[in-house]
C-alpha cells in the first residue's frame, strides 16, 4: 500500500512533520535485512503463542507477534548496533494497525518518527524510511477493529553503522578558468543544497527529510553558539553547511540597517572579531562546507545611500568582505569564503576590491538562467554557487487586476525550480552547485510562495527540487494539482458579506481530497499570517468565502490534501470593498467643505469634494490635529435614512454627525466615541439640507481621512 498522512509521533504525542511517505521501492541494492533473528519486544501479546521474537524470525505464514486487544501497543526490535535505515516492511495479519509510527532509536528511550500512516488498509505495507537508530518501533496508534495489533512479520532494511557522514577533508575550490571544481578531501562535490528554514534545535526532525530530497548541502545566513545543534546534526545525516555570516544592510532592497563602511571602524572590527571567533569554533567540524560573508548587501547599499557616496560605500563593504575573507584563510586554510549578493552588477567590485573571496555567490530567482552571460561578459575569473533560487519572486512578477503581485501557481513555482537547477548544471566548470530557496515550514504568505513544506506538507516543488537532485520520483505520492483558479468578484468584494473562488483540483494518484481556505491580510494589514477563512464549498471546486470587514487587498488561498502529507496551494487576490446600500446617495458629487484639508503628502492633495465623488481610490485627509469637521450641501432638504462613512486608515474613533437647515444651526442626530475605521454605517432618521461630521478624535496620530461619506435619502 502506499503509505498514508506524514505526521511526527515524539513521546506519545503527534506533531507536525515534513518526512516522506511514498510508494514502496524494491529495496535498495546495497539494502540488507537488518532485523531478522534479532532480539524483539512489544508492550503486550496476547498469550504464548504470540511472542515479539515471532514477528522477526522470518517465518510470513505461521509465526506472528499479536498484542492485547487495546490500541497504543508497539513491537520493536534491537537491531544491534546502529545502521542507516531505508525501509520498512509490515506484513499484517488480520488484526492490522489503521493508524502506527515507524519509530526509531539511538538507545531504546528516545525516539523519533521516520513514517506515520494513518488509514492503512492491512496486507503489506513496503515503508521508504531516511533515517537512522539502532532500535526500531511499529507504535500503534489506532486498531482496524476490535482485536489488537498482529503481524506476521516486521523487516527492518538498511546498512550497518549508521548515517552516512559527510565527506572529510579539506574543502578546495580546484581547477583553472572555466573547468573549476569543488572538492571535498579530494574528491569532487557539487553543492546540491536547500537554504535552512527552521530552528537549530530542529535538524534532527528535518535533515533526514533533507536528505531524502537528495541534497548534500544547507545554507544558513548567520552562525554562532547555536550553530553547533544544526552542525551537528547535519553530519549524523550526511549533509554539509554553508555557514553564513550576516553584514547590515543584509537583504537587498528594503532591507534594515545602514552602516558605514567607509568610517564605522568600531561595526567592522566588531564584525571581523565575533566572525573570526566562530570561523576558530567551527572550522574543524566535519559539517563546515564554506563560509559565506554578507547576503545582498552591495545591493542593500540603495536604501541608505546614493550618487557617489553609494559608489564610495561599495567599495568600502567589498573591501572589508575581503579583509574578512584573509582573517579566515589565515585561521581556516581549508575551507572556501565567499560573498553572497542578489544583482551580477555587484560583482565588479568584489572582482576589484575583494580578490582573496575563492569563489562568488549569487542570489537570483527568474533571472537565474541569465547569470551564465553576465558571468561571460563581465570576464570574470573566479567560478561561482547559486545561494537562492527558485520560483519568480513578488519583485519579479506583473500585478495582477488588484495591483499587488500575482503570485505563481504551485505548477509553476516547480518548473522555476526546474529550470533553475538546469541553468546551473548547464555553466559546466564554473557554477559549482546551488541551495534552492527554501526548506522552510512557515505557512503564511511568504511560506506559500517559496517554501517547500509549509506547514510540514510537501508541495509540487518539493519534488521537483527532489527530482533534480535524485533524478526521480517514482515511488513518491503527487500532491493535488491546483489550476485556472478565479475569485468573483475579484475588485469589489462586500466586506462581510459573500464571494465565490473557483478552482480545478485534480489528484494524480486518485486520493480523496480534504480542503482548507485561508486569508492573508499581507496588503491590507500588513500581517502574514495566513487566517482560517469562513468558507463553505458547493460542489465542483466552488467556494462560497466570507470577505473581511477590513477594506483593502486581501489573498485567498484554497489549500487541497490528499492525506498522504502533501497539498496543492493557489492563491488569488480579491479586493474587500464597502458593502452597497440601497437608495440613492444624495450626497454624490455636491459640495463638500472642510476645516482643512492636506496639500502634500503621498497621495494628496486631498480636498473634501474627493470624499464625495463616488470613487474607493480617493479621499480627503484633514490636517494631523483635533477637532475637525466635514460638511455637505445636499442643496436642498432631504429625508435621510443612512450614512455609510469609509475611512481611510486615519480614522476617527470619537464623531458626531450634526444635520442642519441652514448650515448655521445645527442638531446632533448620532454619536460614537468607539469608532474603529474601515465602514461606518449609521442610520438616522432626520430631514436636513446640510449634513457635517465633527470630528474630536482621531483614530491614529495622522488626521482624518475620508474615502467616501455616502448619505442615502
Amino acid at each position: 500500500m502506499r503509505g498514508a498522512g506524514t505526521t511526527l509521533l515524539a513521546l506519545g504525542a503527534l506533531l507536525a512533520s515534513s518526512l516522506t511517505v511514498a510508494l514502496a521501492p524494491s529495496a535498495h541494492a546495497a539494502d540488507t535485512l537488518l532485523s531478522q533473528g534479532r532480539p524483539a519486544t512489544a508492550s503486550s501479546q496476547e498469550g504464548d503463542g504470540y511472542a515479539a521474537t515471532a514477528a522477526v524470525d522470518g517465518n510470513l505464514t505461521s509465526t506472528r507477534w499479536a498484542s492485547q486487544w487495546s490500541d497504543q501497543q508497539w513491537l520493536q526490535v534491537d537491531l544491534g548496533q546502529q545502521a542507516d535505515l531505508r525501509r520498512i516492511v509490515l506484513t499484517w495479519e488480520s488484526a492490522y494497525g489503521k493508524d502506527y509510527a515507524i519509530q526509531a532509536s539511538d538507545n531504546g528511550t528516545d525516539w523519533h518518527t521516520l513514517k506515520t500512516v494513518t488509514g492503512g488498509d492491512g496486507g503489506t505495507d513496503d515503508l521508504t524510511v531516511s533515517g537512522s537508530g539502532r532500535y526500531v518501533r511499529m507504535q500503534g496508534i489506532a486498531r482496524s477493529g476490535g482485536y489488537g495489533y498482529s503481524l506476521w512479520e516486521m523487516q527492518v532494511y538498511g546498512s550497518p553503522g549508521g548515517s552516512t557522514p559527510p565527506a572529510t577533508g579539506a574543502v578546495k575550490v580546484e581547477g583553472g578558468q572555466g573547468s573549476w571544481r569543488l572538492t571535498v578531501g579530494g574528491q569532487p562535490y557539487t553543492v546540491k543544497g536547500v537554504t535552512w528554514g527552521p530552528a537549530v534545535s530542529d535538524g534532527p526532525a528535518y535533515l533526514p527529510d533533507v536528505r531524502a530530497m537528495g541534497a548534500n548541502t544547507i545554507r544558513t545566513w548567520g552562525t554562532d553558539a547555536s550553530s553547533k545543534a544544526l552542525l551537528d546534526a547535519a553530519t549524523a545525516n550526511g549533509i554539509h553547511v554553508i555557514n553564513g555570516f550576516w553584514l547590515q544592510p543584509g537583504g537587498g532592497p528594503g532591507s534594515g540597517g545602514c552602516v558605514n563602511y567607509v568610517t564605522d571602524t568600531a561595526y567592522k572590527n566588531n564584525a571581523l572579531g565575533e566572525f573570526a571567533k566562530w570561523v576558530d569554533a567551527y572550522k574543524s567540524h566535519p559539517a563546515t562546507l564554506m563560509w559565506n560573508v554578507g547576503n545582498e548587501s552591495v545591493l542593500g547599499l540603495q536604501n541608505c545611500y546614493s550618487g557617489n557616496e553609494l559608489e564610495a560605500q561599495r567599495n568600502a563593504y567589498t573591501g572589508f568582505v575581503n579583509d574578512v575573507a584573509k582573517k579566515i584563510h589565515s585561521l581556516d586554510p581549508d575551507h572556501p569564503v565567499t560573498s553572497t549578493d542578489a544583482w551580477t552588477g555587484a560583482w565588479p567590485y568584489y572582482k576589484r576590491n575583494a580578490p582573496d573571496l575563492d569563489l562568488y555567490a549569487m542570489n537570483s530567482y527568474s533571472s537565474v538562467c541569465k547569470v551564465r552571460q553576465d558571468w561571460i561578459d563581465g570576464g570574470y575569473t573566479k567560478p561561482y554557487i547559486i545561494t537562492e533560487t527558485g520560483p519568480a519572486g513578488e519583485w519579479e512578477v506583473p500585478d495582477d487586476v488588484n495591483g499587488v503581485p500575482d503570485e505563481p501557481t504551485d505548477t509553476q513555482k516547480a518548473d522555476g525550480y526546474t529550470k533553475a537547477w538546469s541553468c546551473v548544471t548547464g555553466h559546466q566548470g564554473v557554477a559549482l552547485g546551488a541551495t534552492l530557496f527554501h526548506y522552510g515550514t512557515e505557512h503564511d504568505f511568504g511560506g506559500v510562495w517559496f517554501n517547500l513544506v509549509p506547514g510540514g506538507l510537501k508541495r509540487l516543488s518539493y519534488y521537483a527540487v527532489k527530482k533534480a537532485y535524485t533524478g526521480s520520483t517514482a515511488a513518491d505520492n503527487t500532491p493535488p494539482v491546483l489550476s485556472n483558479m478565479t475569485v468573483s468578484p475579484a475588485s469589489s468584494a462586500p466586506a462581510g458579506g459573500e464571494f465565490t473562488v473557483h478552482t480545478e483540483v485534480r489528484d494524480p494518484d486518485g486520493d480523496p481530497i480534504t480542503y482548507k481556505v485561508f486569508l492573508s491580510g499581507n496588503y491590507a494589514t500588513g500581517d502574514k499570517s495566513l487566517v482560517p477563512a469562513q468558507w463553505r464549498s458547493t460542489g465542483n471546486g466552488n467556494f462560497t468565502v466570507t470577505a473581511p470587514q477590513k477594506l483593502g487587498v486581501w489573498k485567498v488561498y484554497v489549500q487541497a490534501e490528499d492525506g498522504h502529507g502533501d497539498a496543492g496551494i493557489e492563491a488569488k487576490s480579491v479586493r474587500v470593498v464597502a458593502p452597497p446600500v440601497n437608495g440613492t446617495n444624495v450626497a454624490l458629487n455636491r459640495p463638500a467643505t472642510a476645516s482643512s484639508f492636506q496639500q502634500s503628502y503621498g497621495d494628496c492633495p486631498c480636498p473634501p469634494a474627493l470624499a464625495v465623488d463616488g470613487r474607493a481610490d480617493t479621499r480627503w485627509a484633514s490636517d494631523w490635529s483635533d477637532p475637525q469637521w466635514f460638511q455637505v450641501d445636499l442643496g436642498a432638504s432631504k429625508a435621510l435614512r443612512r450614512l455609510q462613512l469609509v475611512w481611510d486608515p486615519a480614522f476617527a474613533k470619537s464623531y458626531e454627525v450634526r444635520v442642519s437647515d441652514d448650515g448655521t444651526t445645527w442638531r446632533s442626530v448620532y454619536s460614537t466615541a468607539t469608532g474603529d475605521g474601515d465602514v461606518d454605517t449609521v442610520d438616522v432618521s432626520a430631514t436636513a439640507r446640510y449634513v457635517r461630521l465633527q470630528l474630536t478624535a482621531r483614530g491614529t496620530g495622522w488626521g482624518y481621512s475620508l474615502h467616501e461619506l455616502g448619505i442615502y435619502s
